[in-house]
């Protein structure tokens, strides 16, 4: 029985470990124009750190398209729920944004890519 529940922790925490490391390899194309680190500026888009909570187009030291800027007009705000449906396909959920990136299709890689900007140990 103890065999079985050390085999169930090592087999939970690969599968917590991989799952880290996909959001890791998912959030990599990103930072060509993002960062998640709150201190660096200057890239192509916003600055990312503590986006979950946070309105949309939230980063005052960035200039948004306007239907994110509409979006934070209307007290928009980055849930888990709203992330993901970005993710999948940001051009209809927002048409006329800047930002040109295809969504994630498989909704397992976009959980690990949630998990990962959700969760700043996973970085």
């Amino acid at each position: 029985m103890k065999l079985l529940a050390v085999l169930f922790f090592l087999a939970a925490s690969a599968a917590s470990a991989t799952g880290e490391e996909n959001g890791a390899r998912l959030f990599a194309p990103c930072r060509a124009c993002h960062s998640l680190d709150a201190a660096e500026r200057g890239l192509p888009g916003p600055n990312l750190a503590g986006l979950i909570g946070r309105k949309i187009a939230g980063d005052a030291a960035f200039d948004y398209s306007p239907v994110l800027r509409k979006a934070r007009e209307e007290g928009l705000h980055w849930d888990a729920q709203r992330l993901n449906r970005f993710l999948a396909d940001p051009a209809e959920m927002f048409p006329g944004l800047w930002m040109s990136m295809r969504g994630i299709e498989e909704p397992a890689e976009r959980a690990a890519l949630l998990r990962f900007l959700a969760d700043p140990a996973s970085r």
